[in-house]
This record gives C-alpha cells, structure tokens and sequence, in this order.
C-alpha cells in the first residue's frame, strides 16, 4: 500500500475497533495459506483488538442485538472481510477451523508477545487483553511495520501474579491452563468473580487500561462457557 492507502486502511481498521499489532514477510514455515491457485502471500498482517477498543462499537451493531449465536466471530467476519476486499487482502480468522490456522505463532513474529501461564499472548504494551482476531494476506510486499524489538512481558515478570489469582489453582505453571477445571467452577459457581473477568488475566500488570469493562468481560466469560 501507498501512503495515503495505508492511512485509510489504518483509519477505517480503527473506526471499526480494532488495531493492526504487526506483520512479515511469510516463509515457507510459517504455513501461510496461498491466497489463490497462481498467488503466494507476500505479507502477512495481524489484526487484533483490546477490549475498551472492540467493544463500544460491537455493541452497537447488528449481530449485538439479533440474539443469534457467536456475535463478535460473525461481526469480526462481516467487518474486516469487507475491509480485507476494499484493500485487495484475503482474510483468515481463528474461528475458522479445523484446520486451524497458527494464529499465536504469526503474532508471536510480530515481535512484543509472549507466552502467559495460562496459554494466552501477552503484548508489552496491550498485557492478556490483546485478542487476534484475523490475518490479512497480501500478494504484494508490503511496507510491513517494524518488529517490536522486546520479548514480552511474561518472560522477564518475576512474582507472576497470574499463578494465583484463580480461586480453583487452573493455572499452573508446570502444567498450563486445566480448562475443564476452569469451566466446573464456572458452571457451579453463578456468583463467582470470575464471570466478569478471568482473575489471572486481571491480575496481570501489563496493560490494565486496556482491560474490559465488568459488562465485557462478562460477554467473553459466557462465550467462553458457550453461553452467549
């Protein structure tokens, strides 16, 4: 993209609610599909979202109040599918699947993330709260922006607070996220903190202006358990 495309392209990505982390020049281990029979990708973006970012103007469209399931996956697609068509990109989403495309590790080559305790990317600027939401394939070389030359926060957090904040211990260092664990105390426990907010990701100190509202975070912890 030119200059100016690429202000518009940034603009409209924003007025949207989400945010550009990154992207490469894809190799061959990387796994990036091909965009056509007769077209390799020669740039590779990420997109993603924070949750003050996303959610004012996800709640505000259309697959917010229709009541039909998997809200934010369907205006995700809606939203940057068009923004992928009016710049010439071809679009790929984690919900897509399976297959599932490595979506972690294409952010992780964006540079500034790292891997939480708890399975999650953690950003050095935007902490647990940087979703990845798609990737954009491109045939031409992009101006791609500079990889963030730091390793993330969770490598250098010494107390790694996240270790104890669950009130059922789920999250374990030596042996990740127990998921099943995290979903029983949901299931049974209609009061609990939690449905506000996992508490690991809250007491995460990276990025804590861009962690959700109470409203937000109950809206992923009903997705999460599949009831929204």
């Amino acid at each position: 993209m030119n200059t100016p495309a690429a202000t518009r392209f940034s603009e409209k990505l924003v007025a949207a609610g989400f945010l550009l982390f990154g992207g490469f020049k894809p190799e061959d281990k990387d796994l990036a599909p091909e965009i056509s029979a007769v077209s390799t990708p020669k740039s590779l973006l990420i997109i993603g979202s924070t949750g003050p970012g996303l959610w004012p103007t996800f709640k505000a469209a259309s697959e917010a109040q229709d009541g039909q399931p998997d809200p934010m996956d369907r205006y995700t697609r809606r939203v940057l599918g068009k923004l992928a068509a009016d710049f010439g990109f071809k679009p790929l989403f984690p919900f897509d699947g399976p297959p599932y495309h490595p979506f972690q590790k294409w952010a992780s080559k964006c540079g500034g993330f790292s891997q939480s305790p708890f399975g999650l990317l953690t950003h050095t600027t935007y902490g647990p709260w940087a979703g990845l939401r798609a990737a954009f394939l491109s045939a031409d070389e992009l101006d791609i922006p500079a990889r963030e030359d730091t390793p993330g926060p969770c490598i250098s957090c010494p107390e790694k607070p996240c270790l104890t904040a669950c009130p059922v211990d789920a999250i374990q260092l030596d042996t990740g996220y127990d998921v099943p664990r995290c979903l029983q105390y949901l299931g049974g426990t209609p009061d609990a903190g939690c449905w506000t907010g996992c508490h690991a990701r809250k007491a995460c100190p990276v990025g804590q202006d861009h962690a959700p509202d109470e409203a937000n975070g109950r809206f992923h912890m009903k997705s999460f358990i599949g009831l929204a």
